[in-house]
């Protein structure tokens, strides 16, 4: 009975024994795997406060939700907080509140241009340069021309673009390949096929001299003075400038406008076009949807003139907005990741092909949609393959010096007046605003 007693205790011993020891075990075991789930610990929760114009009506508001929450998706550890709203005067003069009392988002779309100018005298945006520094890939996708487009009054790059638009000169290239000529790609071939489609009774450009010659206004000088001169409102008259706005007598002498340019207006030379009466217009991205010739009509750049200063492939367009990074989000390590995330997301191709649609200019690397019609291909090749974008005259002179330049076009491709007084005029005004 004793030896029972004994072998019973024996086995008790042995089995508490055995389940301190399993104890012990797990809480090293436990204790393991705590410490296991620190060291690969997820990066630390972002509320990221964004702002863009994508708001109210605008088309492209949809777009901007979509990859809002698809980014959300993809890293989930960063909650967006978005304010966007139409880009209305109210809406500009809030946001230049919020940033003068230190009350900036995180992310901003915002103006590039002179709309800019309260918000960047703030000194709050970081630099495209200081964020490539640490982020080489950051605007990867953006295509150099438009990132230099989408620079500031003060030449710094601070924000990456998604769209804007150009301008182009379309061509019939039915009427081109009838009488077998080449497109006009410079201006040997410009002038051939001036005086082949006049010799044919066909207008050569449609044109309205006293509505809108603004097209070849901006064409014209760009190419005479080259980027540089050109984007440079001068103090006094500029040769350049001059050199180019003598053009239109010489291309009125070649008898390259229509007959009644001086009293037509944009609409009936738009028509002139579109009817094949007309080889060749000037005209913007907006117009490509409105041509009914889409598979025989082609954007070509615009050819150097003689002794001309552009580089071939210059184009005339504007990109005036793009996302920026504040100083304040910069400031934050976390943040400053989900930012640099969250533009490149919104900046990268597939993203600007959504904003894009088709229209206008592409600022990323984009194919052609589904659907894409011959001539919005050729748009779009033409864009992509700008080698410079330049913003038009009346972005940087007051409304009443480019009103009298306008009103001066008729005189001076008839010779009644020079470019020097044309322009002497026109520089005496904006001297005075």
């Amino acid at each position: 009975m004793k030896k029972i007693r004994l072998l019973v205790l024996s086995l008790t011993l042995t089995l508490v024994m055995s389940f301190l020891c399993a104890c012990d075990k797990t809480q090293k075991a436990g204790s393991s795997n705590s410490d296991l789930s620190d060291s690969f610990r997820g990066p630390n929760p972002v509320t990221l406060v964004t702002v863009s114009m994508h708001g109210g009506t605008d088309p492209n508001a949809e777009n901007y939700q979509a990859i809002n929450e698809k980014f959300m998706k993809e890293y989930q550890y960063i909650t967006i907080e978005d304010d966007s709203q139409s880009s209305d005067q109210d809406w500009k003069s809030k946001i230049a509140a919020d940033f003068a009392v230190g009350n900036e988002p995180d992310v901003i779309q915002y103006f590039t241009d002179a709309n800019a100018s309260d918000v960047l005298a703030t000194n709050k945006f970081v630099t495209i340069e200081e964020i490539k520094a640490e982020y080489p890939d950051y605007g990867g996708d953006t295509l150099p021309a438009a990132l230099e487009a989408a620079a500031n009054p003060d030449g710094i790059q601070r924000a990456i673009p998604t769209t804007g638009y150009w301008e182009g000169l379309y061509c019939n290239k039915d009427l081109f390949d009838h009488f077998e000529l080449e497109l006009p790609t410079d201006w040997d071939k410009f002038l051939t096929a001036i005086e082949t489609f006049r010799d044919n009774n066909i207008i050569p450009i449609a044109v309205s001299l006293n509505n809108v010659p603004h097209y070849w206004i901006e064409f014209l000088m760009l190419s005479a003075a080259g980027k540089d001169n050109y984007e440079r409102v001068p103090v006094t008259v500029q040769e350049d400038w001059c050199k180019g706005l003598d053009m239109f007598k010489t291309l009125r002498d070649l008898g390259a406008f229509p007959a009644d340019a001086d009293t037509i207006d944009n609409d009936y030379a738009g028509g002139l076009f579109k009817n094949k009466q007309a080889a060749m217009q000037l005209e913007g991205s907006w117009y490509l949807g409105g041509i009914p010739d889409q598979d025989k009509t082609v954007l070509c750049s615009f050819p150097v003139i003689p002794g001309g200063k552009a580089e071939p492939g210059f184009m005339v367009g504007g990109i005036s907005s793009g996302f920026y990074i504040t100083k304040k989000a910069w400031k934050d390590p976390d943040k400053r990741d989900a930012a640099v995330k969250f533009i490149m997301a919104h900046t990268s191709s597939e993203a600007v092909t959504s904003y894009w649609g088709g229209n206008g200019q592409a600022a990323a690397k984009v194919e052609p949609i589904d659907n894409m019609t011959q001539l919005g291909i050729s748009g779009l090749n033409y864009s992509s393959g700008a080698t410079s974008i330049s913003s038009p005259t009346d972005s940087r002179i007051s409304q009443e010096a480019y009103n009298t330049l306008i009103a001066g076009i008729v005189d001076i491709s008839t010779g009644a007046r020079t470019s020097e007084d044309l322009l002497s005029e026109v520089l005496k005004i904006e001297k005075g605003h």
